[in-house]
């Protein structure tokens, strides 16, 4: 296939992720109701006092809501549609291995999820709600701002942690290996730490509850890619000593 004809594929793939988002955020809109009425009775969601301070804050936080359940279809869907693009370049066995992986998209998505939402969300609400208080300010919320807070934490660390996934398949496909990512180490957890500062409050404890993880999940990645290149390079030598056994 020449570039275009890869620049079509991929563009194809592109509209069927958008396709997919679209349809299940409008899914989403109806079914963000029960979930925002479960948050709502839920700390510290249940502590403070609901303000709209726009005629469309209500609309604004279901259109959130939509999008975050969407992601937890199109995130997986995203990963099915980029194996499909790379699978022609792929032996049977390791579209087949591959393939396998993508049900983990759900997992580690619903893992950071659960993560940010019930750890890092609450101590960043304890960290600013302490902060107000020791300057004195009467904390009145609006629901686009409490919302638009929790996400902003939320889904960062939601799709960080689809790291491992991410550089699976990225060593499959040839554009990462665990040299580079040895190599790259210091600067990796440098914005890693970088990251972690801005999604969470500015204290040391906050930022190593997060970063700590998030290197974790770095170094699980570089023995997944290693792993996985020590499987393909086996295959080949395998594949090429197979002739010359044969003639023997």
């Amino acid at each position: 296939m020449s570039l275009f004809d890869h620049l079509g594929e991929l563009r194809k793939h592109i509209i069927w992720i958008t396709i997919v988002l679209v349809v299940t955020m409008i899914v989403g809109f109806f079914l963000a109701s029960p979930v925002l009425e479960y948050l709502k009775k839920t700390e510290p969601a249940s502590t403070i006092q609901w303000n709209a301070f726009a005629p469309w804050d209500g609309v604004r936080i279901y259109l959130h809501f939509s999008f975050i359940l969407a992601l937890v279809v199109t995130v997986p869907f995203t990963f099915y549609r980029l194996w499909f693009f790379v699978k022609p370049g792929l032996s049977e066995r390791e579209r087949e291995a591959t393939l396998r992986y993508i049900p983990y998209t759900i997992v580690l998505f619903l893992v950071g999820f659960s993560f940010a939402y019930f750890i890092v969300f609450p101590l960043a609400f304890r960290f600013t709600s302490g902060f107000n208080e020791s300057m004195g300010l009467t904390e009145t919320y609006g629901i686009t701002q409490y919302f638009s807070f929790m996400f902003n934490i939320i889904l960062p660390l939601s799709l960080l942690f689809e790291m491992p996934i991410v550089i699976l398949f990225l060593t499959r496909i040839g554009l990462l290996n665990p040299t580079l990512l040895g190599k790259v180490r210091r600067y990796a957890y440098m914005l890693l730490l970088v990251l972690a500062t801005f999604i969470t409050p500015p204290d040391v404890i906050s930022v190593l509850i997060v970063a700590i993880p998030l290197i974790g999940l770095y170094e699980v990645s570089i023995l997944i890619s290693r792993y996985v290149l020590q499987k393909q390079l086996a295959k080949e030598s395998v594949r090429e000593n197979t002739p010359l056994s044969i003639k023997l």
